[in-house]
């Protein structure tokens, strides 16, 4: 069952923003569900919110409580812009599933949008236009190449060379490609949101329960628990974030940690137009503002060894940040207000794997996010629910386990 994970540590900023609660239960006798949800981040609530408004009976239980992972870690920059640029995914897994991924990726974040929207979901939603700088992995030509192949592949980007870039954004560099129709939120009171809406149409939430074990047949799927009692559903999702199940196969996935910190309000002192700002340099930096006018700023990656090393780094990491924060804003106060570090699973491609595990029909995971955890949930919850609902999402093969 879950490999288990300290997978935050430190203070994030979303602490300072209070989400609604989402009441839970124990689990005091065995239960049956048409879909049984093991975790209750942003995945699990995406997953129960579309599964309820299906009509499917949803039970989701999560060891910790609902909020309690990786989500309240996240920096919630809400890109369809995947890690791995266009130019080398194409030569990864071909120009045409390149294409095809990258336009999903930008197609489930106008369906999130849309989402909150529909679902009035107070979590602070606004469209951002982001800056993607040049930088080590993608020198300034590179980056005109990048600009080519999104644009061909119908996602309009504009290629910006040192003057404009410093006239429109107040930001010295060599070049940067600048997209729109990216959003930023509060990721508690999203997830929160979502789960709301699904208890509102009767999904039954237990915590803390633990899954001990997995046991499943042609028809259904029986799970058993930390407290005793045994749950009993036709699918079963995993959406445990980067605490792997071992039933799910590992390949082409590791663990890395990442530090971030988020600065005093300064609204005044804000580069123009508040986009999102990430760098082509590995690992990269990347910052986002808050409505009432914090920066974000994450970075410093590495690959993950234990918590206890990941810890003990983010005083020095913090401070690492900070000063590339200044040097990129010499007006911003950099002083992190809050610091804080997490895990985060990636994959060789950048691209999630979702779906069905191979050989068992009725158990479906999500694994790897990388620096696209919400944007891949959402698609995630259009694949998987299409999929419990006995329909195909011609975008699966895609993100497929056996792909």
């Amino acid at each position: 069952m879950p490999r288990k994970l300290d997978l935050r540590s430190g203070r994030p900023v979303w602490s300072a923003y209070r989400a609604p609660a989402v009441p839970t239960a124990p689990l005091t006798r065995d239960i049956k569900a048409d879909v049984l949800i093991v975790g209750m981040g942003i995945s699990g609530a995406m997953m129960a919110e579309t599964l309820t408004a299906d009509g499917h009976s949803v039970v989701c239980i999560d060891r910790r409580g609902p909020l309690k992972g990786s989500t309240s870690a996240t920096t919630a920059l809400v890109q369809f812009e995947i890690d791995q640029p266009l130019t080398k995914l194409s030569k990864m897994i071909g120009r045409t599933s390149a294409q095809q991924a990258w336009r999903r990726s930008r197609l489930a974040v106008s369906n999130l949008a849309a989402r909150i929207d529909r679902l009035s979901i107070n979590c602070g939603p606004t469209r951002t236009q982001s800056l993607y700088l040049a930088g080590a992995v993608l020198g300034p030509s590179d980056l005109r190449d990048e600009a080519d192949a999104r644009r061909q592949a119908g996602i309009a980007a504009t290629y910006l060379t040192p003057g404009p870039l410093a006239e429109q954004f107040d930001v010295d560099r060599d070049g940067a490609i600048l997209n729109h129709g990216n959003i930023a939120v509060d990721p508690r009171k999203l997830t929160a949101g979502l789960l709301l809406k699904a208890q509102e149409r009767k999904a039954r939430f237990h915590a803390p329960v633990e899954a001990t074990g997995i046991e499943d047949s042609a028809d259904e799927v029986v799970v058993a628990t930390s407290d005793g009692p045994t749950i009993t559903a036709k699918h079963l999702v995993l959406a445990t974030g980067y605490e792997l199940t071992d039933i799910v196969p590992a390949t082409g996935h590791q663990i890395i940690s990442t530090w971030a910190i988020a600065t005093r309000p300064q609204p005044r002192k804000l580069w123009p137009g508040r986009a999102f700002i990430w760098e082509a340099s590995d690992p990269y930096l990347y910052m986002r503002a808050t409505a009432d006018g914090r920066v974000i700023c994450g970075g410093e990656d590495e690959d993950f060894v234990d918590e206890t090393r990941r810890d003990a780094l983010l005083a020095a990491k913090s401070q690492r940040i900070a000063e590339k924060l200044g040097r990129l804003f010499p007006r911003l106060d950099t002083t992190p207000q809050f610091a804080w570090t997490g895990s985060f699973g990636t994959t060789t491609t950048g691209l999630p794997y979702i779906g069905a595990l191979p050989r068992h029909p009725r158990i479906h995971a999500v694994m790897g996010y990388g620096g696209n955890g919400i944007t891949f949930s959402q698609i995630a919850c259009e694949i998987v629910s299409a999929s419990i609902n006995g329909l195909s999402d011609t975008d699966a093969p895609l993100f497929a386990f056996n792909r």
